[in-house]
């Protein structure tokens, strides 16, 4: 494997492991990324890089809350288990519309709204969004997951198939989707998780599946990059999740709003003079 194209890995993996879980769009920060300092592989192969390191993000979910997610923990009372039972069902109602909507629609959006103009605008309008609504905070009728009802869940969900438009950001739409639906920052956020795990595990495996019949077999440097990024989007990942849940439970989503905005205006200065 070529140094240079590790190095590009890492730095993906680092910019997966910290976009993934912030609401500021993971693939949008990837697709930047690679526009700017693009990898020496095919482009078939980065489609499949930028979606299966998110392999990395589920396994540190699963990493922080496998006791609250597991259902049939031995040291977890009945109420408890019910509990996350209830939780998985909610899950799963979440992930609804993105099964029925989002993953045909992913697939036609992806083709043509992957260019920089897309992205920046996403960026700023949800980052308008987020300032309008913190700016107007309401007093959040939903304040522990066992408050959130399978309707809030799946309109949460129906949410979740904005961010089939790049630098839209799966979090950020869920997280806003939750928030006006009447969610604490922190119930909305970790909902957000836990509906990412069967979300991003299932796109991951998609990809592999469509690369394996069009293309095949990784080669042995192009799997080596796969784990490089997929090992440090991980290790990225857990610190970012703990990060988020300890910022929002004193301040509110208007930074991130600010961040998107100011990507967003640099991003179309940025490719408006090179075009």
């Amino acid at each position: 494997m070529d140094f240079i194209e590790i190095c590009k890995a890492v730095i993906l993996g680092i910019i997966q492991g910290i976009t993934e879980w912030l609401p500021i769009s993971s693939t949008g920060h990837l697709i930047l990324f690679d526009k700017i300092i693009p990898m020496a592989s095919s482009p078939e192969f980065f489609e499949v890089f930028k979606v299966v390191i998110q392999f990395g993000s589920i396994l540190a979910v699963v990493l922080l809350y496998f006791h609250k997610l597991n259902p049939f923990s031995s040291r977890k009372s009945e109420q408890a288990k019910r509990e996350a039972l209830a939780l998985w069902r909610k899950v799963i109602i979440g992930c609804v519309p993105i099964v029925i909507v989002g993953v045909p629609l992913d697939m036609i959006l992806e083709s043509y709204l992957s260019g920089e103009f897309v992205i920046a605008t996403t960026l700023i309008l949800y980052g308008i969004a987020f300032i309008v609504i913190e700016s107007r905070p309401k007093r959040p009728s939903v304040q522990s997951l066992d408050d959130l009802s399978d309707k809030t869940a799946f309109l949460i969900g129906c949410f979740q198939v904005l961010a089939a438009v790049p630098g839209t950001s799966r979090s950020g739409a869920t997280i806003l989707g939750a928030v006006l639906l009447g969610c604490s920052r922190y119930v909305a956020s970790e909902f957000s998780f836990f509906l990412a795990v069967p979300v991003m595990a299932g796109a991951s495996g998609l990809k592999l599946l469509k690369y394996f019949v069009k293309v095949g077999m990784f080669s042995f440097g192009e799997l080596g990059l796969l784990l490089i990024g997929t090992f440090v989007s991980f290790i990225v990942s857990v610190f970012a999740i703990r990060m988020l849940l300890t910022y929002i439970r004193k301040h509110d989503f208007k930074i991130f709003g600010v961040y998107r905005i100011v990507l967003g205006v640099i991003v179309l200065v940025y490719f408006g003079l090179l075009a």
